[in-house]
């Protein structure tokens, strides 16, 4: 009886030894994807420029990096050492957009109307509707060029018609290009044609992809166009394989209030959005993970070779290990930074920590 009982009690520690090494695998995102710490990641570097493991999403730290009022609360505050600054997208005139702006270029309310939040949800509706103050007047605060780590400039076109909106962006690319000499770090472009703010059908702005890619191209600057997978079918993002000008994509933007992808009674409490009156706003937050891991992991497997930059609903280092394994080259962290900021420093280390794609 004494050997069976040994017997038993050899194979129960064998198998809590089994357990526990796959609960800790699964925390740290696979040990075999993890990376020795004094080796950086080469997936974002992007003619020869590293861009780093973890970017912002447009706007989490503002147009210039000085972030909002809730990330200067004790305790609270979103430490974001460590990752790549991206600003807030910035069009070719000033956008008055749904929230009005100081002088600065902050919020003037605390609580904008134009955003609603489901904290326990992990949860954010917006609708801000690209309010800045033109591409011109972000250029000529010269606080862009004193940057002196690597960091991306988002920007977008917002006229009626296609044709407008290329010549919107040739003019994007010459104002920022009258600067850049004085520019002291690398820079990125991120062309943002995915917003589901401004009022014009999402599928447009994908089929505008390659003549946006050949303006911008004059820049001489890594391009990374970005999307939404609400409006961008992955046949049509795979076009961009072989285009010499996209240097990486990036995924997902926000989703429209009422796309057909997510049950909204469910997800949102009601199929009406609170912010009806300005257009329904996009979605962002926890459910946006798997739906744009699956997306990210369809692209792939059909042969897509660019780097993916992919957020959206990143609150966990299993989060991160999703991106990881969907295929993603990095990620970007944006809601939260506002539903969970003391959760930020502890996912940029986390990520920094493992091999990408």
């Amino acid at each position: 009886m004494l050997g069976i009982y040994q017997g038993f009690k050899g194979i129960a520690n064998k198998a809590a030894k089994a357990a526990f090494w796959l609960r800790n695998s699964r925390i740290c995102g696979n040990l075999r994807q993890e990376k020795n710490l004094n080796k950086r990641s080469i997936a974002m570097i992007l003619r020869g420029i590293d861009f780093g493991d973890v970017w912002g999403a447009s706007g989490v730290q503002g147009f210039f990096g000085e972030g909002y009022w809730f990330h200067k609360l004790p305790f609270l505050w979103p430490d974001f050492t460590g990752m790549t600054f991206v600003s807030k997208t910035a069009t070719l005139f000033p956008r008055k957009g749904n929230m009005s702006l100081n002088k600065y270029y902050r919020p003037k309310k605390f609580f904008p109307s134009c955003v609603k939040v489901k904290f326990f949800k992990g949860l954010m509706l917006n609708s801000v509707g690209l309010s800045n103050p033109g591409i011109d007047a972000l250029l000529e605060e010269g606080i862009w060029q004193k940057r002196k780590e690597p960091f991306i400039i988002s920007v977008a076109s917002v006229e009626d018609s296609q044709e407008k909106r290329l010549e919107e962006l040739r003019a994007i690319v010459r104002a920022i290009k009258i600067y850049k000499k004085q520019f002291l770090a690398p820079f990125g472009l991120q062309i943002n044609l995915s917003c589901p703010n401004t009022g014009h059908a999402p599928q447009e702005l994908i089929g505008e992809s390659e003549k946006v890619l050949d303006i911008a191209k004059a820049l001489d600057v890594p391009l990374i166009p970005k999307y939404s997978i609400a409006s961008a079918p992955i046949r049509a993002i795979m076009e961009l394989n072989d285009n010499v000008f996209c240097d990486a994509i990036c995924v997902s933007n926000t989703l429209p209030f009422g796309w057909r992808g997510l049950d909204w009674k469910k997800v949102w409490g009601s199929d009406i959005s609170s912010l009806a009156d300005l257009g329904g706003g996009g979605l962002s937050g926890k459910e946006l993970c798997p739906l744009v891991c699956q997306w990210i992991r369809d692209l792939k497997r059909i042969g897509f070779r660019k780097p993916i930059n992919g957020g959206g609903g990143i609150f966990s280092s299993d989060d991160v290990v999703r991106y990881l394994d969907a295929g993603a080259a990095s990620i970007f962290l944006g809601s939260v930074a506002t539903l969970r900021p003391w959760k930020v420093k502890g996912i940029i280390k986390y990520a920094n920590n493992l091999q990408w794609n």
